[in-house]
């Protein structure tokens, strides 16, 4: 078993929560790479994910270098496609679109990756990727041309999750997609949570720090923020804004209160 999903199978044994933040590289400004990274270590993130639907920019590897000269957190793709790999990075999520049926997002762009990836030393983890409807059109949902899952079929959502599991899949990602309206809901989280035994993702749509205990409350093992975070780094001031999130994570991630 692997370092950092050996970490994340640790946590969910001991009931500690963890919290990733989402970097998109296109909505990146290298020239304030420097206040990102001083807000960053002011949160209370246990991981930094990396990527989005679209990456057109080429700074990826630039980014990664950046990153870890001042931030000792694991770091880790989610990549949209085979072009999002960076060896500079610790652990990659394989995604494999589970919840729709357009085979380029099933398997295609994992075959395309292998020769990249078989170049680097990457920890690859396996992941069950479950689009969920959130009120609007996202960018995964548009570019992989496939249609979510309706929020509310529960166990329909539960059975693909555990589809993943049987597959073999050491994570499942509960997504409502980037600058989604509504996030995945309390009932289906924990549907899903209460039927699977691997490490639960979720993200999308989470806009406060209520959302993210909620998420926490419903059985999700790790929560992923991005735009939220993306539109205000100052997110998690904790002077600011105080919540009970802090006693899910680890002190030294966390600013004290």
């Amino acid at each position: 078993m692997t370092n950092i999903y050996k970490d994340i199978i640790q946590a969910k044994a001991d009931g500690q929560k963890l919290l990733a933040i989402l970097l998109d590289p296109d909505k990146i400004d290298l020239n304030s790479v420097a206040l990102l990274i001083q807000k960053i270590n002011q949160s209370p993130a246990t991981h930094i994910f990396i990527g989005g639907s679209h990456v057109q920019n080429n700074i990826l590897d630039e980014l990664i270098f950046s990153l870890k000269q001042k931030v000792s957190l694991p770091i880790v793709l989610f990549p949209g496609n085979s072009s999002q790999i960076s060896a500079k990075a610790d652990a990659i999520l394989f995604l494999s679109l589970i919840s729709g049926r357009n085979p380029d997002y099933l398997i295609e762009h994992q075959v395309k990756a292998v020769p990249i990836l078989k170049k680097t030393q990457l920890e690859i983890i396996s992941t069950g990727y479950i689009l969920i409807e959130s009120g609007n059109e996202t960018a995964v949902a548009r570019v992989s041309e496939t249609k979510p899952l309706d929020r509310k079929n529960n166990d329909y959502a539960m059975h693909t999750a555990q589809a993943g599991e049987m597959l073999g899949h050491k994570l499942i990602y509960l997504e409502a997609g980037s600058g989604a309206k509504q996030a995945v809901t309390y009932e289906m989280i924990k549907k899903v949570s209460n039927n699977i035994e691997i490490p639960l993702i979720v993200g999308g749509g989470i806009i406060d720090l209520q959302g993210i205990q909620k998420a926490y409350d419903a059985g999700a093992d790790l929560v992923v923020i991005g735009t939220a975070f993306e539109n205000d780094h100052n997110f998690f001031d904790y002077q600011a804004q105080k919540s009970t999130i802090v006693n899910h994570l680890p002190k030294a991630f966390g600013t004290e209160i």
